[in-house]
């Protein structure tokens, strides 16, 4: 379609609508403005609806992301106040604020709204989901913040608006810095991760009331997620028998890794009757180094598994559960190194104060000050027990046997000597490598097959790092929790639309395609669209939009996405033109 116009033009400018040409068709696919405005019903004194507002505020972080007041100034660079039909000085940072302010109350039912929608229109499949924890750091003082109560205040009790947000405060991750936390629950399969649904909890907050909270909100936010039995897969930080019992009796199933400290001994007694197979889960470089018959170490996973239970915490009831041991050579390769250096950087630590205290140093003469000095060296290492040290004193003999003391120096009265258990270190080496999960799904979804699917569980670590790089969510500026809080729950929208985006790309990407078109990531994708200009022409009658030839990359992408190009988008977003 020609967009062109015979009128006189008075002056010719461009916008880069840059990455804007392939988000906004994902939004619209999204239904992301429709949505919002069904949950937030517009004000008649509303210009724009929150809906509206909130979509392109949406847009702004996924393609440049940046502060409230310089919105306007994207919208009008990228072309956006036209897409969107906003004049870019409407959109300053009082009136985003207040969309943010109306999005807080129902962030809950609206992310869920978003979930379903996405789930049924891009055919996602949600019998399995995994969760995983991240901080968001914060700058400013927020003396609103208000903790999260411990017993949550659900619906249909109670609406949505009544949450309080998360407390902003000082977290055990950086003790230094305002934090909270933010949980994800995402599909994930061999395409890579999708984030569906979330929460927030406070910075001070741990992984236990974490995957509380978030079953809590699944189960009343998220039925249609729940129609179905779930496999709910996490961490270890998020491991308590509380945590399977509740999923037990909800008719659904946990695997998560556990503390080995909690396990050690259920597999020390059972170690000689374990039997050990192999796992066919191999990560993408070990399958190069095999393909390529590479000289490169090739690491391998072992399993073993033991029927077990665990007690519900409330009632006493016998939860069966299967305890899957893993053996990774990888990390008892690592195991062995952190040990051997460890052992030895504390070893010169204590050589260093034998070698003082035999100088007869006179920082190192108070045995109190001695003792404390080889405890700071030491500190609190897990290698830490296999050492012990003390204080002999000297004979007069021996002390007349001393070569004269350095200067500054007095002669020596005692003798510092430290011991290391070289057995008590090698019996733990045989532990080296050993990991345990826990589950309790059905006996028909094998070891090996839930050992795969926890392994997927490093696409959540990866969609995290959205949050801190693309995305850009630290540090946040802002002035309330609340609204703090709704443009974190604006960014798990926005999370979801980040990696639906590639998702749909290694769906279409036909099976004899190069490898690297199958893991073509978002990032990649924005960047061919880094430069995608429309030429604006104002004329008498207004401003003309006319958009630039694609490249072929950029076409082709658009192609195998399925999403109009510019020069079809922009006739469905702008009014016609006016009669010759």
């Amino acid at each position: 379609m020609s967009l062109t116009w015979s009128g006189m033009v008075l002056d010719r400018t461009s916008c880069n609508l840059g990455p804007l040409a392939i988000v906004l068709p994902l939004l619209e696919r999204m239904d992301i403005a429709n949505i919002i405005d069904r949950h937030l019903p517009p004000d008649s004194q509303q210009e724009f609806s929150h809906g509206h507002v909130l979509s392109l505020l949406l847009a702004a972080r996924l393609c440049q992301p940046t502060a409230l007041v310089n919105v306007a100034t994207w919208a009008e660079e990228s072309g956006a106040e036209f897409l969107w039909d906003i004049p870019a000085d409407k959109l300053n940072d009082d009136r985003l604020g207040r969309a943010l302010d109306a999005l807080f109350k129902q962030r809950h039912s609206i992310l869920a709204s978003v979930a379903g929608h996405v789930v049924s229109t891009f055919k996602l499949p949600h019998n399995r989901l995994h969760y995983d924890t991240t901080h968001l750091l914060f700058c400013g003082v927020y003396q609103g913040s208000a903790a999260i109560p411990d017993s949550l205040p659900l619906p249909p009790d109670t609406p949505s608006a009544t949450f309080p947000p998360a407390h902003i405060t000082h977290g055990y991750l950086v003790p230094d810095a305002k934090m909270i936390h933010v949980g994800l629950c995402s599909v994930v399969d061999d395409l890579g991760a999708v984030p569906l649904v979330g929460h927030t909890l406070s910075g001070n907050g741990n992984g236990d009331t974490a995957i509380a909270e978030q079953c809590h909100l699944l189960q009343h936010y998220h039925p249609q997620l729940l129609a179905q039995p779930l496999l709910l897969v996490s961490d270890r930080g998020t491991y308590s028998a509380g945590h399977c019992a509740r999923l037990f009796h909800a008719g659904h199933h946990v695997l998560c890794s556990v503390p080995w400290s909690e396990f050690r001994n259920l597999f020390q007694e059972n170690r000689a009757s374990l039997h050990w197979f192999p796992a066919s889960f191999l990560s993408v470089e070990q399958q190069r180094r095999r393909q390529e018959q590479s000289s490169l170490p090739r690491e391998y996973h072992e399993l073993a598994v033991l029927r077990h239970h665990v007690t519900d915490p409330n009632n006493g009831d016998s939860i069966p559960c299967r305890v899957i041991f893993v053996f990774s050579s990888a990390d008892q390769k690592v195991c062995q190194q952190k040990r051997a250096r460890a052992v030895a950087k504390i070893s010169a630590g204590l050589e260093r104060i034998a070698q003082r205290v035999a100088d007869g140093h006179c920082r190192y003469l108070d045995p109190a000050q001695i003792h404390e000095r080889a405890a700071k060296v030491v500190g609190q290492r897990e290698v830490a027990r296999y050492f012990r040290w003390e204080l002999v004193p000297l004979t007069a003999a021996e002390q007349a046997a001393l070569p004269p003391p350095p200067r500054g120096c007095r002669r020596a009265s005692q003798c510092f000597v430290f011991y290391y258990d070289e057995q008590a270190a090698l019996a733990d080496a045989r532990n080296d490598g050993y990991s345990a999960l826990l589950t309790t799904a059905p006996l028909t979804q094998s070891a090996d097959t839930l050992f795969t699917h926890f392994k997927q569980q490093c696409y959540v670590e990866q969609a995290h790092h959205q949050w801190k790089t693309p995305l850009a969510v630290r540090p946040l500026f802002l002035k309330s929790p609340e609204r703090v809080e709704a443009l974190v729950y604006l960014l798990k929208i926005g999370l979801t639309a980040y990696h639906l985006l590639q998702r749909q790309y290694r769906q279409a990407v036909p099976d004899h395609a190069p490898q690297a078109d199958k893991r073509l990531t978002t990032e990649s994708i924005f960047r061919a669209f880094r430069v995608c200009p429309l030429v604006k022409e104002h004329t008498h009658l207004g401003c003309v939009v006319h958009p630039v030839r694609l490249s072929s990359r950029q076409r082709h992408i658009l192609n195998r996405l399925n999403f109009p190009t510019p020069a079809q988008l922009l006739p469905r977003r702008l009014p016609r033109y006016p009669p010759q």
